[in-house]
């Protein structure tokens, strides 16, 4: 209930191991990084839109048996490309909320996947960078842009290629 172990490597190790047998069962694509998860699937059938929905099922069978709970205000539907249905699913019973957009570290997808937003974003950070650096040094400069740029721009990249 209360996220993520802070502070620790243990911390961390301990919730991955305790998270791992999550998708066992799962037909459809499961995406966890630490208290996050993210179940993705193609609905472009019946089977596609009634895979996801046991999907759902089944991760909540997960968290109650390990005594966990959803945050279902967190929990929302992103339908993503052209010609989506727009199907509606239920987490434990309840209908989930649909959304236009979504942000993980620090990346922003949209239902239309237009980059626009994210480019716009990058830019405003490497201008920011740029503005509040007197020394234009490689080594000064490529920390900041490795902390604030680099890792949402690799998962970036990652996530696209998983969409592929």
């Amino acid at each position: 209930m209360n996220g993520v172990p802070q502070g620790s490597v243990l911390g961390l190790v301990l919730c991955s191991i305790f998270t791992d047998d999550m998708d066992s069962g799962i037909e459809c694509t499961l995406r966890n990084f630490m208290d996050d998860a993210k179940l993705c699937g193609v609905i472009d059938t019946l089977e596609g839109r009634d895979a996801l929905q046991r999907g759902l099922d089944r991760l909540e069978r997960w968290a109650c048996a390990n005594i966990m709970k959803f945050n279902k205000a967190k929990c929302r539907i992103l339908h993503m490309g052209q010609g989506n249905p727009k199907d509606k699913y239920r987490l434990d019973g309840e209908w989930m909320e649909s959304s236009h957009e979504k942000k993980d570290v620090g990346v922003l997808d949209d239902e239309k996947l237009n980059m626009s937003q994210q480019c716009a974003l990058a830019a405003r950070i490497l201008g920011c960078i740029k503005r509040s650096m007197a020394s234009k040094l490689r080594e000064i400069i490529l920390p900041f842009y490795s902390a604030l740029m680099r890792s949402p721009m690799e998962y970036l990249m990652y996530h696209q290629s998983c969409l592929a």
